[in-house]
Protein backbone atom coordinates (compact mmCIF):
# COMPACT_ATOMS: atom_id res chain seq x y z
CA UNK A 1 0.00 0.00 0.00
CA UNK A 2 2.62 2.32 0.71
CA UNK A 3 4.29 1.80 -2.42
CA UNK A 4 1.19 2.85 -4.14
CA UNK A 5 0.89 5.88 -2.54
CA UNK A 6 4.71 6.50 -3.20
CA UNK A 7 4.42 5.88 -6.94
CA UNK A 8 0.94 8.16 -6.98
CA UNK A 9 2.80 10.68 -5.17
CA UNK A 10 5.91 10.59 -7.40
CA UNK A 11 3.69 11.07 -10.28
CA UNK A 12 1.81 14.13 -8.97
CA UNK A 13 4.79 15.89 -8.50
CA UNK A 14 6.23 15.16 -11.89
CA UNK A 15 2.78 16.29 -13.48
CA UNK A 16 2.72 19.50 -11.25
CA UNK A 17 6.11 20.07 -12.73
CA UNK A 18 4.93 20.13 -16.28
CA UNK A 19 2.46 23.14 -15.71
CA UNK A 20 2.76 25.69 -18.39
CA UNK A 21 4.04 28.70 -17.62
CA UNK A 22 2.20 32.00 -17.13
CA UNK A 23 2.30 33.75 -20.82
CA UNK A 24 3.72 37.08 -20.79
CA UNK A 25 3.80 39.94 -23.19
CA UNK A 26 6.82 41.66 -25.23
CA UNK A 27 8.82 38.46 -25.88
CA UNK A 28 12.00 39.83 -27.15
CA UNK A 29 11.68 36.82 -30.11
CA UNK A 30 8.57 38.64 -30.91
CA UNK A 31 9.55 42.49 -30.38
CA UNK A 32 9.98 44.91 -33.73
CA UNK A 33 13.41 44.82 -34.86
CA UNK A 34 15.17 48.16 -35.77
CA UNK A 35 16.20 48.28 -39.14
CA UNK A 36 20.07 49.05 -38.30
CA UNK A 37 19.87 46.08 -35.92
CA UNK A 38 20.30 43.58 -38.32
CA UNK A 39 21.63 45.74 -41.39
CA UNK A 40 25.16 46.16 -42.47
CA UNK A 41 26.42 50.28 -43.04
CA UNK A 42 26.13 50.99 -46.33
CA UNK A 43 28.24 53.24 -48.06
CA UNK A 44 27.43 56.90 -48.78
CA UNK A 45 26.74 57.29 -52.52
CA UNK A 46 26.44 61.09 -52.03
CA UNK A 47 26.09 63.88 -50.11
CA UNK A 48 22.59 63.53 -49.77
CA UNK A 49 21.38 60.32 -51.57
CA UNK A 50 21.85 57.14 -49.88
CA UNK A 51 20.88 53.61 -51.05
CA UNK A 52 20.20 52.17 -47.85
CA UNK A 53 17.34 54.42 -46.76
CA UNK A 54 16.01 55.71 -49.58
CA UNK A 55 12.36 56.27 -50.45
CA UNK A 56 10.92 54.97 -54.05
CA UNK A 57 8.69 57.76 -54.63
CA UNK A 58 7.05 55.12 -57.73
CA UNK A 59 7.34 52.05 -55.94
CA UNK A 60 4.13 50.11 -54.40
CA UNK A 61 5.30 50.36 -50.72
CA UNK A 62 5.45 46.61 -50.19
CA UNK A 63 7.68 45.65 -47.17
CA UNK A 64 11.41 44.83 -48.39
CA UNK A 65 13.86 45.70 -46.03
CA UNK A 66 15.07 44.76 -42.33
CA UNK A 67 12.15 46.72 -40.12
CA UNK A 68 9.50 47.45 -42.30
CA UNK A 69 6.35 46.25 -41.66
CA UNK A 70 3.98 44.12 -43.17
CA UNK A 71 0.04 42.79 -41.96
CA UNK A 72 -1.12 39.34 -42.23
CA UNK A 73 -4.61 37.99 -43.30
CA UNK A 74 -5.33 35.28 -41.00
CA UNK A 75 -7.50 32.64 -43.08
CA UNK A 76 -6.63 29.60 -40.72
CA UNK A 77 -9.36 26.39 -40.91
CA UNK A 78 -8.43 23.01 -40.04
CA UNK A 79 -10.53 19.99 -39.27
CA UNK A 80 -9.01 16.63 -38.43
CA UNK A 81 -11.44 13.14 -37.21
CA UNK A 82 -10.07 10.07 -36.04
CA UNK A 83 -11.10 6.72 -34.44
CA UNK A 84 -9.77 3.79 -33.10
CA UNK A 85 -11.36 0.07 -31.91
CA UNK A 86 -9.38 -2.56 -30.18
CA UNK A 87 -10.76 -5.72 -28.58
CA UNK A 88 -8.38 -8.30 -27.43
CA UNK A 89 -9.88 -11.38 -25.98
CA UNK A 90 -7.51 -14.99 -25.35
CA UNK A 91 -8.57 -17.96 -23.13
CA UNK A 92 -6.40 -21.18 -22.09
CA UNK A 93 -6.65 -24.12 -20.57
CA UNK A 94 -3.51 -26.09 -18.98
CA UNK A 95 -4.06 -29.96 -18.54
CA UNK A 96 -1.45 -32.69 -17.85
CA UNK A 97 -2.66 -36.15 -18.39
CA UNK A 98 -1.36 -39.47 -16.29
CA UNK A 99 2.10 -39.36 -15.74
CA UNK A 100 4.08 -42.78 -17.02
CA UNK A 101 7.68 -43.57 -16.87
CA UNK A 102 9.30 -46.78 -18.13
CA UNK A 103 5.55 -47.81 -19.10
CA UNK A 104 4.40 -47.35 -15.59
CA UNK A 105 1.90 -45.08 -14.13
CA UNK A 106 3.69 -42.69 -11.84
CA UNK A 107 1.73 -41.88 -8.44
CA UNK A 108 2.69 -40.23 -5.25
CA UNK A 109 1.49 -41.55 -1.76
CA UNK A 110 -0.31 -44.03 -3.78
CA UNK A 111 -2.33 -41.92 -5.91
CA UNK A 112 -1.63 -41.06 -9.93
CA UNK A 113 0.25 -38.25 -10.40
CA UNK A 114 -1.86 -35.53 -12.83
CA UNK A 115 -3.14 -32.20 -12.47
CA UNK A 116 -4.95 -29.23 -14.45
CA UNK A 117 -5.02 -25.71 -14.27
CA UNK A 118 -8.16 -23.37 -14.05
CA UNK A 119 -9.07 -21.80 -17.50
CA UNK A 120 -7.41 -18.48 -18.21
CA UNK A 121 -9.13 -15.38 -19.42
CA UNK A 122 -7.63 -12.22 -20.63
CA UNK A 123 -9.92 -9.64 -22.27
CA UNK A 124 -9.06 -6.31 -23.19
CA UNK A 125 -11.37 -3.51 -25.00
CA UNK A 126 -10.46 -0.12 -26.44
CA UNK A 127 -12.28 2.70 -28.04
CA UNK A 128 -10.94 5.91 -28.87
CA UNK A 129 -11.73 8.88 -30.97
CA UNK A 130 -11.07 12.57 -31.72
CA UNK A 131 -12.78 15.16 -33.82
CA UNK A 132 -11.13 18.75 -34.26
CA UNK A 133 -12.17 21.55 -35.46
CA UNK A 134 -10.08 24.73 -35.85
CA UNK A 135 -10.80 28.50 -37.45
CA UNK A 136 -9.04 31.36 -36.98
CA UNK A 137 -9.58 34.89 -38.86
CA UNK A 138 -8.40 38.54 -38.19
CA UNK A 139 -5.46 40.59 -38.95
CA UNK A 140 -1.91 40.95 -37.63
CA UNK A 141 0.85 43.41 -38.49
CA UNK A 142 4.66 42.00 -38.24
CA UNK A 143 7.91 43.20 -38.52
CA UNK A 144 10.74 42.04 -40.89
CA UNK A 145 13.22 40.95 -39.20
CA UNK A 146 15.53 39.31 -42.02
CA UNK A 147 16.13 39.24 -45.55
CA UNK A 148 16.99 35.80 -47.05
CA UNK A 149 19.73 36.27 -49.97
CA UNK A 150 17.06 35.23 -52.04
CA UNK A 151 14.77 37.77 -50.73
CA UNK A 152 12.35 35.50 -48.75
CA UNK A 153 11.29 37.96 -45.71
CA UNK A 154 11.45 36.56 -42.21
CA UNK A 155 8.81 37.96 -40.43
CA UNK A 156 7.49 37.93 -36.88
CA UNK A 157 5.40 39.52 -34.51
CA UNK A 158 2.39 39.20 -31.50
CA UNK A 159 -0.69 40.93 -30.76
CA UNK A 160 -2.49 41.35 -26.96
CA UNK A 161 -5.60 42.61 -26.10
CA UNK A 162 -6.15 43.27 -22.98
CA UNK A 163 -9.83 42.51 -21.98
CA UNK A 164 -12.32 42.26 -19.02
CA UNK A 165 -11.47 38.64 -17.95
CA UNK A 166 -7.70 38.19 -19.34
CA UNK A 167 -5.57 38.82 -22.15
CA UNK A 168 -5.62 37.00 -25.11
CA UNK A 169 -2.68 37.37 -27.65
CA UNK A 170 -1.84 35.90 -31.07
CA UNK A 171 1.57 35.49 -31.94
CA UNK A 172 2.72 34.62 -35.57
CA UNK A 173 6.56 33.95 -37.32
CA UNK A 174 7.20 32.45 -40.93
CA UNK A 175 8.78 33.17 -43.99
CA UNK A 176 7.19 35.58 -46.95
CA UNK A 177 7.77 35.42 -50.71
CA UNK A 178 7.63 39.00 -51.80
CA UNK A 179 5.62 38.36 -54.95
CA UNK A 180 3.15 37.00 -52.32
CA UNK A 181 2.85 40.43 -50.71
CA UNK A 182 -0.31 42.03 -52.54
CA UNK A 183 -0.42 45.80 -53.43
CA UNK A 184 -1.83 46.82 -50.24
CA UNK A 185 1.33 45.49 -48.04
CA UNK A 186 -1.08 42.60 -46.85
CA UNK A 187 -0.17 38.66 -47.04
CA UNK A 188 -2.30 35.81 -46.26
CA UNK A 189 -1.58 34.00 -43.37
CA UNK A 190 -2.03 30.53 -45.88
CA UNK A 191 1.23 31.97 -47.98
CA UNK A 192 3.62 31.91 -44.45
CA UNK A 193 6.25 29.10 -45.34
CA UNK A 194 7.51 27.27 -41.70
CA UNK A 195 4.44 29.19 -40.26
CA UNK A 196 4.50 29.30 -36.15
CA UNK A 197 1.26 30.81 -35.31
CA UNK A 198 -0.06 30.65 -31.59
CA UNK A 199 -3.21 32.21 -30.55
CA UNK A 200 -4.19 31.35 -26.68
CA UNK A 201 -4.80 33.86 -23.52
CA UNK A 202 -4.51 34.26 -19.74
CA UNK A 203 -6.85 34.91 -16.69
CA UNK A 204 -10.03 33.55 -14.95
CA UNK A 205 -11.50 32.37 -18.52
CA UNK A 206 -8.46 30.66 -20.06
CA UNK A 207 -7.80 29.06 -16.46
CA UNK A 208 -11.26 27.59 -16.11
CA UNK A 209 -11.06 25.57 -19.79
CA UNK A 210 -7.91 24.07 -18.59
CA UNK A 211 -7.97 20.54 -16.76
CA UNK A 212 -5.98 20.54 -13.73
CA UNK A 213 -2.68 18.17 -12.96
CA UNK A 214 -4.56 15.65 -10.76
CA UNK A 215 -7.42 14.85 -13.78
CA UNK A 216 -4.49 14.96 -15.97
CA UNK A 217 -2.70 12.28 -14.12
CA UNK A 218 -5.52 9.78 -13.59
CA UNK A 219 -6.15 9.46 -17.47
CA UNK A 220 -2.13 9.69 -18.65
CA UNK A 221 -0.42 6.73 -19.56
CA UNK A 222 1.52 6.06 -16.31
CA UNK A 223 -2.14 5.33 -14.35
CA UNK A 224 -1.59 1.88 -14.16
CA UNK A 225 -5.15 1.17 -13.37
Amino acid sequence: MKSVILMVMSACLLLSGCVQKQVKPNNPEYAPVRPQALMQPKPQNGSIYNAATSINLYGDGRAHRVGDILTITLQESTSSQKSATTDIDKEGTTTLEQATAFGEPVTAFGKPVSFSLPTSTTEFSGDGSSDMSNNLSGNITVTVHDVLPNGTLLVKGEKWLTLNQGDEYIRISGMVRPQDISSDNTVVSTKLADARIAYSGTGAVHDSNVMGWMSRFFISAIWPF
